[in-house]
């Protein structure tokens, strides 16, 4: 079976395991676990902040970084497609008293600065009105088909928000594949935020875990705040070990996932029967347009085939590269996928 549904379908590595098994530990709800502090720090250097903190998973990580920025019955402006608010269970209204602003989400991930620019037109002695005080964006971008921010989009926003007196969260869970697509180091593409969460356990291979990274100080609330929503894990240096190897090892070789990406790409555009969505990274996103199919016919057809592929929203089909699926894995996927339109 080739797995194409989510890079979080990673398996980690010899060297993780070696790792998690070796890895020295202490009780981290007590700061006291060396693992997670050597893994927090290098984190926080390697994006150009201040300090880090280890979370179980990227929804809990952006739920933190919104509980810890934003006052209760504040205004969070997100991208209607971005995962937070497609894809986190309405966590930072319910869990954090916030309210979410969805703003219209661009083809390229972007969220219009006119966009961005409306919920501050409200009057602000009116109580009707939630007054603004975080914005989010995502990079990459998943419901996009992976894209990218631009570099100078960031800068841009990072100004509009010091400017208006709210914090930019970046919602960075593939942060990483952004920064290869760009040639540029992660810290650049961090640098305009104030909070940056990315997953470990996605391209980076790490089996659990997601770092949040920013100022000591919130990162000193969003601790507060994983505690308060049972995130507080004792020994987690072993979950900290695989992170550790997967930030020395796996950024440099996001690259050939990418390459993958772009040849799975191809091959599915020469296919009959299905329109592919411009590549930017790791993640396909395509139609599928021959008659015989809908979307969950054609991915059950193609699970009988061999191949995993997923639906991520309006019909369309999805198909991620990682470092469990190979060039050959590849070519024998659009083989297999070849036969489905064929049959």
């Amino acid at each position: 079976m080739i797995e194409l549904r989510s890079d979080t379908f990673t398996l980690p590595t010899p060297a993780m395991l070696h790792a998690m098994v070796s890895a020295p530990l202490g009780d981290d709800v007590y700061g006291e676990d060396p693992t997670v502090r050597t893994l927090e720090e290098r984190s926080a250097v390697t994006l150009g902040k201040e300090a880090g903190c280890l979370m179980p998973s990227g929804t809990m990580a952006n739920l933190a970084a919104i509980m810890a920025q934003t006052p209760r019955g504040g205004r969070v402006m997100v991208g209607d497609e971005s995962d937070i608010y497609c894809y986190e269970a309405g966590g930072a209204s319910v869990c954090g008293g916030a309210v979410y602003a969805p703003l219209p989400t661009q083809a390229d991930g972007r969220v219009d600065l006119t966009d961005l620019a409306r919920p501050f037109d409200d009057d602000p002695d009116d109580p009707q009105f939630a007054p603004p005080a975080l914005l989010c964006l995502e990079n990459t971008h998943n419901r996009c088909g992976g894209a990218v921010l631009p570099l100078d989009y960031l800068t841009e926003v990072g100004r509009f928000a010091a400017v208006h007196g709210v914090a930019f969260h970046l919602d960075g869970a593939r942060v990483f594949n952004a920064a290869v697509a760009l040639g540029v180091p992660v810290a650049d593409v961090a640098e305009a935020a104030d909070t940056v969460q990315f997953c470990l356990s996605k391209g980076l291979a790490a089996p659990i875990g997601s770092m949040v990274v920013g100022s000591a100080e919130v990162v000193g609330r969003i601790r507060r705040i994983r505690k308060m929503l049972g995130g507080g894990m004792r020994q987690a240096g072993i979950i900290a070990a695989a992170g550790l190897v997967a930030l020395d090892e796996f950024p440099e070789r996001l690259s050939a996932d990418h390459a993958n990406a772009r040849r799975l790409a191809e091959g599915l555009a020469s296919l009959p029967g299905l329109k592919v969505h411009p590549v930017s990274t790791n993640i396909i996103l395509f139609d599928v347009l021959d008659e015989r199919y809908t979307w969950q016919g054609f991915i059950a057809a193609a699970n009988e085939a061999g191949v995993r592929l997923s639906e991520l929203g309006h019909g369309r089909v999805r198909a991620v590269t990682h470092s469990g699926v190979s060039a050959g894995d590849v070519d024998r996927a659009l083989e297999a996928l070849s036969g489905v339109l064929e049959g």
